[in-house]
């Protein structure tokens, strides 16, 4: 199964295009495949998201250690003002992050599933996603393995109209949520709505 880190640069104000420069010099410069590059628009702003994947965990702790030893982590110091960078997996129905011009609106959603509830929400999305597809792709599924349990997905969208008609047509139909699945997670949901930087792959 795939390994991610998904890391949150949060920035100086109107910082996130200063920083992709270094950024992008930093990704090519170690190890692990990079996913998507994102600055926010809506939600948390003024921060960028990187999602890369790795063959396997000594790997991507290897580039953690990379930048936690690092006077420039990232190569943008001098316009980060925090950094978070966490473990995640794949979903065993979607090891692999999808790729190429799926956007340009990127959402990304995070949610806190209940204590024991990893296995059922897995079971109740594998389920689900297929049919939700048929309105919009899913880019990525992860839950992560440090710190809280968390359930990140990616969505792309051609446009923020395009969004809003998907999710309520797939409510609609009956196709989403996944049954059962609103049970399953803690009411502390968070989502953003995020751009592809210039060297993202998933764009």
């Amino acid at each position: 199964m795939t390994f991610y880190e998904f890391a949150a640069l949060d920035t100086v104000v109107f910082g996130a295009g200063k920083a992709a420069p270094g950024i992008e010099k930093w990704i090519a410069e170690g190890r692990g495949r990079l996913c998507g590059a994102w600055g926010t628009d809506v939600g948390a702003l003024n921060r960028v998201y990187l999602l890369r994947s790795f063959d396997d965990a000594a790997e991507m702790l290897e580039e953690r250690e990379r930048a936690l030893r690092n006077d420039n982590p990232f190569g943008c110091a001098e316009h980060l003002v925090k950094l978070s960078m966490d473990s995640y997996r794949g979903a065993d129905f979607r090891p692999d992050c999808l790729s190429g011009a799926l956007g340009p609106i990127y959402e990304i959603r995070t949610y806190r599933p209940k204590l024991g509830a990893l296995e059922p929400l897995l079971a109740a999305w594998k389920e689900a996603v297929p049919p939700r597809e048929e309105y919009s792709p899913m880019a990525v599924a992860m839950y992560s393995l440090d710190g809280p349990l968390r359930w990140t997905q990616i969505w792309p969208y051609a446009s923020l109209a395009v969004r809003s008609e998907a999710r309520a047509k797939s409510v609609a139909d009956g196709k989403w949520p996944p049954k059962g699945g609103p049970d399953l997670l803690h009411p502390e949901m968070a989502s953003d709505i995020a751009m592809p930087l210039g060297f993202s792959p998933l764009r």
